[in-house]
């Protein structure tokens, strides 16, 4: 019986080993655990292995604070988390560390919501970076029910646009009191009066929206997150020592509210985002609501019916992790309040509760905007199909769009009967086009249809969706951008002068998203590419129909087709 003999020498042999807590170093190179593994394939998870942290602690509720950073886009919430990871001692191999999809760091832009942690004066800040195109719009809320307080960046010299308004109207309705940071102050540009100014538009927009008295007592701060630093009075040279982001992170500490957890209760989560890996299967990620989970312990899904709540697999926890700075770290429980990731069930996506077996109801599902435009993936059947890609069948293609509508939660993916084409509804172009190059850059080949606005009927009513759009432009170029826009149905709501950009002018406007389908092209070669157009969704409207839409071009059956496609003759 050889089986009593080897366990003896494994167990002889692992007692000469050194404890991986002491030497995790080299406990990984003897286990085979190196910096070269692929971990986790997406949202800037290191490549590198974790390590264990915190085994058998569980971090007091009341030393937890969940924030998110929101803004419009380019206003500075990537920059300013590198900082804040520096500021608490994170190595932060490159700028943006946190961008990590390929086409993040291409285009400059943040795509997907990523969490990550960090110390501060004994507490632990769990930190959400949020995408500020509206497009990306599902990420802000899908994650702003994970977090008690927000940091509103606002672009000292541009104020709030149209995403400020959508993100800040998300967070509101959560009952979240933002702090609120005016960003690029260091610019010539930007004075004390105007920062005045963005403050009272910054509380405008507040009150126009809604907010409570508390929401409307925001602490303000001004800062630079380029060079680093963050004061609590107007400056645009503070004193070396104060060069840091120390007055952030106390603000957060002192105005954002720890989590309401109860250690005692069974242990509940509602899944927030998901990833895949090879090998552990879906990795879920959401703040735990209450109780403990510890690995071993047995959970199951639940998700909301119309019925009630049913739930719809079993099994153990295999992994639990947490991401602190810019790696992730191996954890052995982890309490309520806290923002972790666990392996082990195979079902469950965004918007399912995990939870312990005794827990039989469900969480309150994620609520989220519907979707606005359109467009159909098929089989590439032209003489040219096969050549650039390996991916060709329509299962496949259907195989992938699934896979994306369960990580993105703003993508309904719908089969077009009796064909191998799916719908496709998502908020943008934008958002699509993202997808679109995903799906080829994989070894995807397919043919797509021109996007097209979607539409609603409410007790017989055709309805619409109605956008909010903010353009800045120089003053030549106002007479050619008004006359596209109300062609298009836009309604121009306030116009004037940029602060800060001589010969600038910014305007106002709402139009349907059937005027403003192919329009960015036009704008861009209107303003010669010095325009700069921003877009959100705005509500539901009646469809206008009573005017045309007019589009340009020869008088041929063609064009009265595309005419046709968003608005009468």
């Amino acid at each position: 019986m050889p089986g009593p003999y080897i366990r003896a020498a494994w167990s002889a042999a692992r007692r000469c080993l050194p404890s991986s807590k002491t030497n995790p170093k080299y406990y990984n190179s003897i286990f085979g655990r190196t910096g070269s593994s692929s971990w986790f394939t997406r949202r800037g998870f290191s490549a590198a292995a974790p390590a264990i942290d915190h085994p058998d602690s569980v971090v007091d509720p009341a030393k937890i604070r969940n924030v998110a950073v929101i803004a419009h886009v380019d206003h500075g919430k990537t920059t300013l988390m590198d900082r804040l990871l520096r500021q608490c001692g994170a190595d932060v191999p490159h700028e943006r560390a946190l961008d990590s999809i390929n086409l993040e760091r291409e285009r400059g832009i943040t795509i997907a919501s990523k969490v990550t942690s960090i110390s501060w004066n004994g507490n632990e800040l769990n930190m959400v970076d949020t995408p500020g195109h509206a497009d990306f719009g599902g990420e802000v809320e899908r994650v702003v029910g994970m977090v008690e307080g927000a940091v509103l960046v606002v672009d000292a010299g541009e104020g709030p646009l149209a995403q400020t308004k959508f993100v800040v109207a998300k967070a509101l309705k959560y009952g979240i009191r933002p702090v609120l940071m005016l960003n690029k102050v260091d610019r010539p540009s930007v004075s004390e009066d105007r920062c005045g100014e963005v403050e009272s538009m910054v509380f405008d927009l507040f009150a126009n929206l809604g907010a409570s008295e508390e929401q409307l007592e925001f602490p303000i701060l001004y800062a630079s997150a380029k060079e680093g630093w963050a004061s609590t009075t107007f400056t645009k040279d503070p004193p070396t020592e104060h060069r840091n982001m120390s007055a952030l992170l106390d603000a957060i500490l002192s105005h954002v509210p720890p989590p309401r957890a109860d250690l005692e209760e069974p242990f509940k989560m509602m899944v927030s985002m998901m990833e895949r890996d090879f090998y552990l299967g879906r990795i879920l990620t959401g703040r735990i609501t209450s109780g403990i989970v510890r690995i071993g312990d047995k959970v199951h899904g639940l998700r909301k019916t119309d019925s009630g709540s049913e739930k719809f697999e079993e099994g153990r926890v295999v992994k639990l992790m947490k991401k602190k700075g810019t790696s992730t770290a191996l954890i052995d429980c982890a309490g309520a309040g806290d923002i972790i990731s666990l392996a082990g069930l195979s079902n469950p996506s965004i918007g399912h509760t995990v939870s312990s077996l005794e827990v039989t109801t469900a969480l309150p599902a994620i609520e989220l905007d519907p979707p606005t435009i359109s467009m159909t993936f098929s089989v590439n059947d032209s003489s040219l199909g096969g050549r650039d890609g390996s991916q060709l069948t329509g299962a496949k293609i259907g195989e992938r769009l699934r896979a994306e509508a369960e990580t993105n939660l703003a993508i309904n993916v719908v089969p077009v009967p009796g064909t191998d084409s799916f719908e496709v509804q998502g908020r943008g172009e934008m958002q699509l086009g993202i997808l679109i190059e995903n799906m080829r850059r994989e070894g995807f080949e397919l043919s797509v249809s021109p996007p097209k606005v979607m539409y609603k009927t409410e007790d017989g009513q055709k309805l619409e969706p109605l956008e909010e759009v903010i353009i800045e432009v120089n003053e030549e170029h106002v007479g050619l951008v008004m006359e596209a826009l109300s062609n298009r149905r836009g309604e121009l709501i306030d116009m004037g002068p940029c602060a800060g950009a001589e010969g600038r002018t910014r305007m106002t406007l709402t139009c349907p998203s059937r005027g403003l389908v192919g329009y960015r092209s036009v704008f861009n070669a209107d303003t010669h590419g010095t325009g700069f157009m921003h877009r959100a969704f705005l509500s539901i409207n009646g469809f206008w129909n009573d005017h045309c839409i007019f589009t340009y071009g020869l008088g041929s059956t063609w064009n009265l087709i595309c005419i046709t496609r968003n608005g009468g003759l």
